[in-house]
């Protein structure tokens, strides 16, 4: 089996039997969404959305959190993994958004990333889930979800990961994708024990073939 023949086949499952796929984290305007995307770093979106509810209600606009404090934003996450880092970072992040750009949040990955705690999966996340734009953001599960079936060959990072899904998966699908690739991980391509018997992508998965 080819590459482009691996890939038309695992697109083809997703679309037949995950044709809507969209991100776990609740939020209701880009702002939002990217309090919640900073938040979710080494955590469970689970997790995130408990807490998020009242975060949102105290910090409705990046006006009001840019005149917060690290120490008043803890008290909202704590029971987030690296509450300090991340209160500084969304304050920054507040910050950042109120000075250089006008309060509202940017949609070039460029902008993202000049943001305190944004790092290139944060930007792409906002990319394609704020502003429906092609982009590939690239976690622990798509990074190793990919490696597995064999849509990269052992990539050595994420930068790698990304750069070949985009080359191969067709920009109409590249947000879809995430989403595809991510839940594939999150419920049934487990790290430490994948449910293969659970999983429809067994024919042209690099992985199964060879624990056969």
């Amino acid at each position: 089996m080819t590459k482009k023949e691996r890939y038309e086949k695992v697109i083809d499952w997703f679309e037949k039997n995950m044709p809507v796929a969209d991100t776990e984290l609740h939020y209701d305007n880009p702002f939002h969404l990217l309090i919640a995307v900073i938040l979710s770093a080494q955590c469970t979106d689970k997790r995130v959305n408990m807490v998020t509810p009242a975060l949102f209600g105290a910090y409705p606009t990046p006006e009001v959190m840019a005149v917060s404090s690290p120490a008043a934003v803890y008290e909202y996450i704590k029971s987030i993994s690296y509450p300090n880092n991340k209160a500084k970072n969304l304050i920054g992040m507040a910050k950042k958004v109120v000075n250089d750009f006008g309060g509202k949040i940017p949609d070039t990955l460029e902008e993202l990333e000049s943001i305190p705690g944004v790092g290139r999966k944060t930007a792409n996340v906002m990319l394609i889930v704020a502003f429906n734009k092609p982009a590939m953001p690239v976690d622990t599960h798509v990074f190793r979800v990919s490696n597995r079936i064999g849509l990269t060959d052992n990539s050595k990072n994420p930068v790698q990961t990304e750069k070949e899904l985009i080359k191969y998966i067709p920009s109409k699908y590249l947000s879809l994708a995430h989403h595809w690739l991510i839940l594939h991980g999150r419920y049934i391509c487990l790290a430490r024990k994948p449910k293969c018997e659970e999983c429809g992508l067994t024919p042209f998965c690099k992985y199964f073939t060879k624990k056969r």
